[in-house]
């Protein structure tokens, strides 16, 4: 089981900050998520500001002292921004870097001049289920939503039809193909195969991601047009344009370093498997997501910059210029995850446990549906898939090697189900999209959603066939 797992495992199994019952609960949850929404679309207040004000609502209508409430709500603000938020900052970084060098006008064009508009969302998917394989979904999204920006814009395509295809082949691989944390301790939990896992959970992946990806996109495209935002989008200074741009194979290469010794990591944890042995310390420093990205970013100061004729102040300024856009952007996922951590602080999951013991339902189907409930309730998805996966683990030992694989993709498939404000991603692609709330849960959210129910509808097919 990954680190990231046991943190979460322990973060689940701690004991909540309320003795509230079951309904107190619930009529927390529902309140404080209202609160949110309302403050936002209504009140027209500052996100950042919502989800404080929603954190601390939720904690003392759950009965939870204020003070460990604001610790619960600071607490999940400050890992998200230690985690997403650096890697955020290093992404920004590194898109200033190819917006300015020439870089990404270079990665645009090639894939302008071998994709017709129509087969522009089909490369977007399969370029994001090809980079999104190792990587963290935050990762992802903070290496492919400068290409997709700069596509959008420069092919003039809707930022929906480009947009939603990347995210739903990023999503696709965090929910349902080890090496991501959720399936690996799903497989751990339930003693599954990887080796089926990996193989079933691709047969399931392909139809998902093309219904959820370049099919969906396209209704997307209608319910939701907006322009795709400027200052998520690094654009080249024209006044300051480089004499020369760094070569495409050297673009991609940059770009794709971080994925490579991500992809280094994860096969020797496979192979290898033990913490204590030396290869595997050493992959699991270099293929850690903070360090392949600042790995790209130094690699790129050089490949990028310095090859375009970037002076040492030039290349500075660009860096400095990528931070600034993204303030408001760090701000509103902390807080997003500072309200995720509230909600599994006053124990909404291990609530959504105990009920769910009394679900008389087949295995495949009542794995998903408690990955479900917690992904509602909590806005993890690793939460969730390794809370439904302890709970459904004595079902797995009574079933074929095919149908404990097919359980961990039916959890996997559950934990994906309909982001919303509970949930940092969520914030992470409103922002990033320029989107509003409503926009948002109208694309990324139904997206989500859609990728949850193939997913499971295509387990459920499997099962009857293997």
């Amino acid at each position: 089981m990954t680190r990231l797992s046991v943190e979460m495992l322990a973060a689940d199994a701690a004991e909540p900050i309320t003795s509230a019952g079951d309904a107190q609960l619930g009529v927390a949850v529902l309140a404080g998520i209202a609160l949110i929404v309302v403050l936002i679309t209504t009140v027209k207040l500052h996100a950042f500001l919502a989800l404080t004000i929603g954190s601390l609502a939720l904690g003392v209508l759950a009965g939870a002292p204020l003070d460990a409430t604001i610790a619960s709500f600071t607490g999940g603000l400050g890992s998200t921004v230690a985690g997403v938020g650096v890697l955020v900052a290093l992404g920004a970084i590194l898109g200033r870097l190819l917006a300015d060098s020439g870089g990404a006008d270079r990665i645009v064009d090639t894939i302008l001049a071998r994709a017709s508009g129509r087969a522009m969302p089909w490369a977007m998917v399969l370029i994001a289920s090809v980079i999104g394989l190792p990587l963290f979904f935050e990762v992802g999204i903070v290496l492919l939503i400068p290409v997709v920006l700069m596509v959008a814009r420069r092919g003039n395509h809707s930022l929906m039809r480009i947009g939603v295809p990347a995210l739903a082949g990023l999503s696709v691989m965090h929910g349902l193909i080890p090496p991501h944390p959720g399936p690996l301790a799903a497989i751990d939990a339930l003693g599954a195969d990887l080796g089926v896992t990996l193989a079933l959970g691709l047969v399931v992946a392909i139809p998902t991601v093309i219904v959820a990806g370049p099919l969906f996109s396209r209704y997307a495209a209608r319910w939701v047009d907006v322009p795709v935002p400027r200052d998520m989008a690094p654009q080249p200074d024209v006044a300051d344009a480089p004499e020369k741009r760094p070569g495409f194979g050297v673009t991609v290469a940059t770009i794709m370093l971080p994925v490579a010794l991500m992809m280094v990591k994860a096969l020797v944890d496979i192979v290898v498997d033990d913490p204590e042995d030396g290869l595997q310390r050493v992959t699991d420093v270099i293929g850690s997501p903070l360090i392949a990205l600042l790995a790209a970013v130094v690699v790129g100061l050089f490949t990028l910059g310095r090859a375009a004729g970037f002076t040492k102040e030039r290349i500075s300024t660009t860096v400095e210029r990528s931070l600034a856009p993204i303030a408001g952007v760090l701000l509103i996922v902390g807080a997003g995850g500072g309200f995720k951590t509230t909600l599994i602080d006053i124990g909404v999951g291990r609530v959504i446990l105990d009920l769910s013991e009394d679900w008389a339902v087949p295995g495949l189907l009542l794995g998903w549906l408690i990955a479900v409930a917690i992904r509602l309730a909590t806005g993890s998805a690793t939460v969730a898939t390794i809370s439904a996966a302890g709970l459904v683990a004595p079902l797995a030992a009574d079933m074929s090697t095919t149908h404990a694989a097919l359980l961990v993709l039916a959890i996997g498939a559950g934990s994906l189900f309909f982001s919303h404000v509970n949930d940092a991603g969520f914030w992470l692609v409103k922002e990033y999209f320029g989107m509003s709330v409503g926009q948002t849960v109208k694309t990324w959210s139904v997206m989500e959603t859609l990728i949850s129910v193939v997913g499971i509808v295509c387990v459920l097919l499997l099962s009857l066939v293997l």
